[in-house]
């Protein structure tokens, strides 16, 4: 895994504003993070992680936490900052990074913020960026894009009994993952990011915030994205902000994740650098030439029943480690866990046989038998995920793997060819979902 950037502090008054710099490139960028948020624990993140540094690329990225979250001082309940004064945090953190002048990215319920720190610091901003942003969150007689107070009065507690559970993430982020490593990681995030009591103090506060009045002062060039199927902030707020900034192009998207390192970030990045450098990144390759691996235990569910949910679930834990570590060490990529395995990819099929015997290897500390499968061919890229044929071939190869077994396709035996690899010929077999029939070796 990357290293985690250094973090650093800024003071503004008594309270200490903890920082980090990511990246060099040729434009400063301040994120203003939604009202919660951990500079640390966002890099366990995998999403989010791959967000802030594709943001890094192409920028030199300044990101902290409010005083009241994170790893910045804490403040008591009946004394949280108001919007002038994080306004502040935001000049303070600048002035200790070194920036005289920045684009300033608000996410979500840190828009607001940056749409007060535009407005009254021009000369600091040289750009504007509002993701799945509002200017006011409740309705009101000239406000139809906002929600009812009386439904967003029960929020805050809603919220309070939900925090750090995964719950907001059914709403914040449909698309994403509700077990395994990304959930637990994203959990983990809520809670040292803000305890029950905060969040339900900020968002309080969030319902009284109204910067409308301030929207036609903005004069730094604005870039308004929004998610169509946003539920957790609907789009109306974004076609709301781009109407009354006088220099704002609104951008919509499709997609109902309110956390925009779900879903397709990268095409919301996309337009983002494009706006902020003038260059769009080049489109990457969709389909790519390489050797699928699955892996799979057996008899999973039998050792489940054996030794209880709760130990299954740490020797699950146990197993995928080992699996990230053996992966990693063999220059492969884990494309995602399933459960009681994982799909990885190899651009070189030999690496992913030594790959897989060391997994079948390996795991007998766990007190498990891991069988494998691998196939040759051509994926399709999709967003963090592989598709096509070769994976499809793949999944169906390992269900024909014996316990501790590593198989193969004809493919990849004859791109082996002088390797002093040794194959034992399992004949042909008809696969469930796949045309023709299939001739399989094991790895000897």
């Amino acid at each position: 895994m990357d290293e985690v950037p250094e973090t650093q502090y800024a003071k503004t008054g008594n309270v200490h504003i903890a920082y980090q710099v990511v990246g060099e490139g040729p434009i400063d960028l301040v994120l203003i993070p939604e009202w919660f948020s951990h500079i640390e624990a966002a890099w366990d993140v995998a999403p989010l992680a791959r967000t802030l540094r594709r943001l890094g690329s192409f920028s030199r990225l300044i990101m902290f936490d409010k005083g009241g979250s994170g790893l910045s001082d804490p403040v008591p309940l009946t004394e949280l900052p108001s919007l002038e004064v994080w306004i502040d945090e935001v000049q303070a953190v600048m002035d200790e990074a070194g920036s005289q002048q920045a684009a300033v990215l608000g996410d979500g319920g840190g828009g607001p913020m940056a749409i007060m720190f535009a407005a009254t610091h021009p000369q600091r901003v040289s750009a504007l960026v509002l993701v799945n942003s509002f200017a006011r969150i409740t309705r009101g007689p000239d406000y139809p894009a906002g929600l009812p107070l009386d439904e967003l009065r029960q929020f805050p507690g809603w919220l309070r009994g939900s925090w750090g559970t995964g719950r907001t993430l059914r709403v914040a982020a449909p698309s994403a993952p509700l077990q395994g490593p990304v959930y637990d990681a994203y959990t983990r995030f809520e809670r040292v990011s803000a305890s029950p009591g905060t969040v339900e103090a900020i968002m309080s506060m969030v319902m009284e915030l109204d910067v409308r009045p301030i929207l036609p002062t903005i004069s730094a060039p604005t870039l308004v994205i929004h998610r169509g199927e946003n539920a957790y902030v609907p789009a109306d707020h974004g076609r709301f902000l781009a109407e009354h900034i006088p220099t704002a192009r609104y951008i919509e998207l499709p997609g109902g994740d309110h956390h925009y390192f779900f879903g397709d970030a990268d095409g919301l990045l996309d337009e983002v650098q494009e706006f902020l450098t003038g260059v769009r990144p080049p489109m990457e390759p969709d389909r790519v030439l390489a050797t699928v691996m699955f892996t799979d235990v057996v008899s999973s569910t039998e050792h489940a029943a054996q030794i209880g949910d709760r130990r299954w679930h740490d020797v699950l834990d146990d197993l995928e480690a080992l699996l990230h570590r053996q992966v990693e060490r063999f220059r492969g990529t884990v494309v995602k866990d399933t459960g009681d395995g994982a799909l990885a990819t190899f651009d070189g099929p030999a690496r992913a046989i030594h790959c897989a015997r060391s997994i079948t290897e390996s795991v007998r500390a766990l007190d498990l038998e891991v069988r494998c499968g691998l196939h040759t061919g051509e994926l399709e890229l999709l967003h963090g995920d592989v598709g096509g044929f070769a994976v499809n071939l793949g999944a169906r190869i390992v269900d024909q793997a014996r316990p501790g077994e590593v198989l193969v396709s004809r493919t990849v035996v004859d791109l082996v060819a002088g390797s002093g690899l040794s194959f034992e010929d399992r004949g042909t077999h008809s696969l469930r979902g796949v045309p023709e029939e299939w001739h399989l070796y094991a790895v000897g």
